[in-house]
């Protein structure tokens, strides 16, 4: 992974969405036919004999990939989104953030025991989003689950793989 012309085209916003902040913005990633290719590319390799069914796709942009990749492994895209964006039941889990409280969403019965689940989201940093989504998706008692990212943040001071299942396998298409 790592894969140089992907770093090359990411753009680094300063003091984004506070001071301080290197913002890591992926959008310069989507606008790039080859480069979403190559994401796309990459992230199927890692998966393709993973035995996929569901990808769940973490609100806003880990709808992104996660679709592309579904359709090349002939899989389903579940979407995990903020309370009152989804209609019909759903199954919820609350979460603490670094300022207050938030929570994910899903619908019931998106996911089966059956289910080999790959989880999307676009970065890792602290992960607490992304292990929010994860302890929901537990609820759903699939066969397995994936945990995947286009870029980790391996900055001190942000242990995102810390918070997860050490038998987890946790993959991100590049460390910054």
């Amino acid at each position: 992974m790592n894969n140089p012309e992907l770093i090359k085209n990411i753009r680094v916003v300063p003091d984004f969405p506070k001071p301080g902040i290197m913002f890591q913005d992926i959008s310069t990633l989507f606008d790039k036919p080859e480069c979403l290719r190559t994401m796309c590319k990459e992230t199927v390799d890692l998966y393709k004999d993973k035995g996929i069914t569901k990808i769940v796709g973490i609100e806003s942009r880990g709808f992104l990939l996660s679709s592309a990749v579904a359709v090349e492994l002939g899989a389903g895209v579940v979407m995990c989104r903020k309370p009152g964006k989804l209609p019909g039941e759903t199954i919820e889990l609350s979460y603490e953030k670094e300022y207050g409280e938030d929570t994910v969403c899903m619908h019931k019965g998106a996911i089966t025991e059956n289910d080999v689940v790959l989880i999307h989201d676009d970065l890792l940093a602290t992960g607490g989003s992304m292990k929010a989504a994860y302890d929901l998706v537990k609820k759903f008692n699939p066969k397995k689950i994936y945990i995947n990212f286009i870029i980790e943040l391996t900055i001190e001071g942000l242990h995102g793989r810390d918070v997860f299942d050490k038998d987890i396998e946790v993959t991100a298409l590049i460390k910054i």
